[in-house]
């Protein structure tokens, strides 16, 4: 695929599928993928690309890595070679507000960044349990108590996550709708293990084992605690994918999906 050439404004292009999901990391989207039907693989650049079925719709879907830069390119790509109806950036993200625990599905009614862009409302938020939700995206894993608390002071939003500003201006500039749905896997009274900064950043497999093994020579415990992690990963990945599915199962028919 090509990035084509736009103007600030162009027209949305027409719909290929019902649904288009970004996801950061492939733990994120491994449960949803086992669900889907009919799947063909593309390649674009250093990314792959796959699209199904689920109950019947057609849905589109990356791992773009971690971070704005990453969540932007694997967008513009998903919207140029896809055409989703709806756009979603899925995964995890970090409780700021105590009413979130541990294990909660989220769609937040407004994604924000730390700067002065404006915030950005998303479509098909979950208002049952109570007023609006905002998302924050940094550019740094929020780790301690501490910097929870301070986030949460300093932008008023309830979760955090690292992708989801990104992947909403995409959609926005190419006039598609644009959903976040996130489970929280560290609430705002969890600390995750330090290392965590060092493995969710821009490398390859191969460097981001490197870091797992320097890690825990350098701090032994590093190897339960990142274990640990990755366990509740693994529950928080079929939370996840239950939760998109029930989206996809509620998508209306028709040419456009509106927040």
């Amino acid at each position: 695929m090509k990035q084509s050439p736009g103007s600030e404004s162009p027209p949305p292009p027409a719909a290929g599928c019902d649904l288009g999901i970004v996801f950061a990391v492939p733990i994120e989207a491994d449960a949803f993928e086992r669900l889907a039907a009919a799947v063909i693989e593309t390649r674009a650049v250093d990314l792959t690309f796959r699209e199904g079925t689920i109950n019947g719709r057609r849905v589109a879907w990356c791992v773009s890595g971690v971070g704005v830069d990453a969540a932007t390119a694997a967008t513009r790509l998903l919207v140029e070679g896809h055409r989703p109806r709806l756009i979603v950036s899925a995964g995890f993200a970090g409780g700021l507000a105590p009413a979130l625990p541990r294990g909660t599905v989220v769609r937040p009614a407004v994604s924000r960044i730390q700067g002065d862009a404006p915030p950005i409302p998303l479509a098909h938020p979950d208002l049952a349990a109570g007023p609006p939700l905002t998302i924050v995206t940094v550019a740094k894993v929020i780790a301690t108590v501490a910097e929870k608390r301070l986030l949460a002071q300093a932008s008023g939003a309830h979760l955090v996550d690292m992708e989801t500003h990104a992947v909403a201006t995409v959609a926005g500039a190419t006039g598609i709708a644009c959903g976040s749905v996130r489970v929280i896997s560290d609430d705002a009274t969890q600390e995750l293990p330090r290392e965590v900064a060092a493995l969710a950043a821009p490398q390859s497999p191969l460097r981001r084992l490197g870091a797992a093994v320097a890690a825990v020579g350098r701090r032994p415990r590093a190897a339960v605690d990142l274990w640990r992690l990755y366990e509740h990963a693994v529950v928080d990945g079929r939370t996840l994918a239950g939760a998109l599915v029930r989206l996809i199962e509620s998508l209306p028919s028709g040419p456009e999906i509106s927040a």
